[in-house]
C-alpha cells in the first residue's frame, strides 16, 4: 500500500471514530461532508444547511457583514454558542472553524466545522470535581482515623496501663482473700477493656502501617487473624522491596482490610491467598478465597463494601475487579499503575 493510501486510510478512520463533529460546508452553510460523531450530535443531513448558532441569531451586522460569525472571520479557533437541533432543542457547543480550499467543480470556498459538546465537557468536570470532593473526604477521614488511634494509644491505654499498675501495687497491700479476688477481677476486666482499645485503636489506623509499611502490616493483620480464626489459613507473598506513596498504601489497605472482613462475615472459606506485586507498569493486589461465592450484582445491591473498595481504587488512579462464583470462591483484584510522579 502506498504511503498516499496508507494515510488516506488513517485520515478515514480517524474521521470516523473521532468523538467531536466534523463538517464540511461551503460558504453559504450547506453540509458537504459530516461524520457520525456530527450526525449523533445534531440529528443534521449532508445538503441540508448548517442553522445559525444563537450568537449570529442576535448579534448586530455591520454592512455587507456574513450573518454567519464563523464564515465572516474564515478562521475562528475557539467559540462558544448554543446551535440548534434537527430535533429542535439547542445544544451548548464550542465550535472551531478553518478556511479550505474552494471544490473541484465550485468556485464557492468551502470550511471546516469542529463541534465538541459543552455538555459533555461540564458532566466530566463534575465527575472530576466530584472523585476531587470524595478524595478530599477520604483524607479527612484517614487523617480523623490516625488522630483518634494516636489518642486510643498513647493517651486512652496508657492510663489504663497506669491503673492496672496501680492494682498491682494495692494487692500487695490486701491481705483479705475475697477483696484480694475482686481486685485480679477487676484487673482482668481491665486488661480485657486495654486489649479492646488497641484493637479498635489497630482498626482505625495501623502504626505499623505508617512505621513499616504495607507489607509489615497485611502479615501482622494476617497472624492476628489466624491466631483468632483456628480454620482459616492465610498465605501471602510480596515481591515489594520499597515503601509505596501514603495515599497508595492507605488505600490499598482498606480494600485488603474490607476483603479479609467479608471473607470472614460472608465466605465460610477455609483458605484465603494474599499477593501483593510488584512489577515496572503497576502494583497489583489480590485476595482470592475458597468460600461459597455470590453474585456481584446481589453483592453491589446490599453494600457489602464493593462500592467502598471501588472508590478506594479508584482515588489513586486504579482500577478494581471483582470475580465470583458460587461454590467456587472469590478473587478480588485491584491495579496501580505506576505512572510519572508514582513515587513522589
Amino acid at each position: 500500500m502506498s504511503t498516499f493510501h496508507l494515510e488516506e486510510k488513517y485520515l478515514r478512520q480517524i474521521f470516523e471514530s473521532i468523538q467531536d463533529g466534523i463538517i464540511i460546508m461551503d460558504e453559504n452553510r450547506k453540509i458537504l461532508l459530516m461524520n457520525p460523531a456530527a450526525k449523533r450530535l445534531t440529528g443534521w443531513h449532508v445538503d441540508q444547511h448548517v442553522p445559525y448558532c444563537s450568537y449570529c441569531e442576535t448579534r448586530e451586522l455591520k454592512p455587507c457583514e456574513n450573518k454567519c460569525y464563523l464564515i465572516e472571520n474564515d478562521e475562528i479557533p475557539y467559540f462558544l454558542s448554543q446551535m440548534p437541533t434537527y430535533h429542535g432543542n439547542k445544544i451548548n457547543v464550542e465550535m472551531s472553524t478553518a478556511l479550505m480550499y474552494p471544490g473541484e467543480d465550485s468556485s464557492l470556498k468551502e470550511y471546516l466545522l469542529v463541534l465538541r459538546d459543552q455538555d459533555i465537557k461540564q458532566k466530566e468536570e463534575e465527575a472530576k470535581l466530584s472523585k476531587q470532593m470524595i478524595q478530599k473526604l477520604i483524607e479527612a477521614k484517614e487523617t480523623e482515623h490516625k488522630r483518634l488511634a494516636q489518642e486510643l494509644h498513647d493517651g486512652v491505654n496508657q492510663s489504663l496501663y497506669t491503673i492496672s499498675v496501680a492494682l498491682q501495687a494495692i494487692e500487695t497491700f490486701v491481705t483479705d482473700k475475697r477483696l484480694l479476688d475482686y481486685v485480679n477481677e477487676v484487673r482482668e476486666e481491665l486488661e480485657s477493656v486495654m486489649n479492646d482499645v488497641k484493637a479498635y485503636a489497630y482498626q482505625l489506623r495501623p502504626q505499623s502501617l505508617d512505621r513499616l509499611g504495607l507489607v509489615a502490616t497485611i502479615q501482622s493483620v494476617i497472624s492476628t487473624l489466624e491466631n483468632s480464626h483456628a480454620n482459616l489459613r492465610f498465605s501471602f507473598t510480596s515481591n515489594l522491596s520499597e515503601r509505596l506513596p501514603a495515599t497508595v498504601e492507605i488505600n490499598l489497605y482498606r480494600v485488603f482490610q474490607e476483603a479479609v472482613h467479608n471473607i470472614i462475615k460472608y465466605a465460610n472459606a477455609t483458605q484465603v491467598q494474599v499477593q501483593l506485586l510488584d512489577d515496572p507498569r503497576k502494583i497489583t493486589l489480590t485476595i482470592k478465597d475458597n468460600g461459597i461465592g455470590f453474585q456481584p450484582q446481589v453483592y453491589q445491591q446490599k453494600g457489602l463494601g464493593l462500592k467502598h473498595m471501588e472508590e478506594r481504587m479508584d482515588q489513586i488512579g486504579g482500577t478494581f475487579r471483582i470475580l465470583s462464583e458460587t461454590g467456587i470462591g472469590t478473587t478480588i483484584t485491584g491495579y496501580v499503575p505506576k505512572g510519572e510522579g508514582f513515587l513522589d
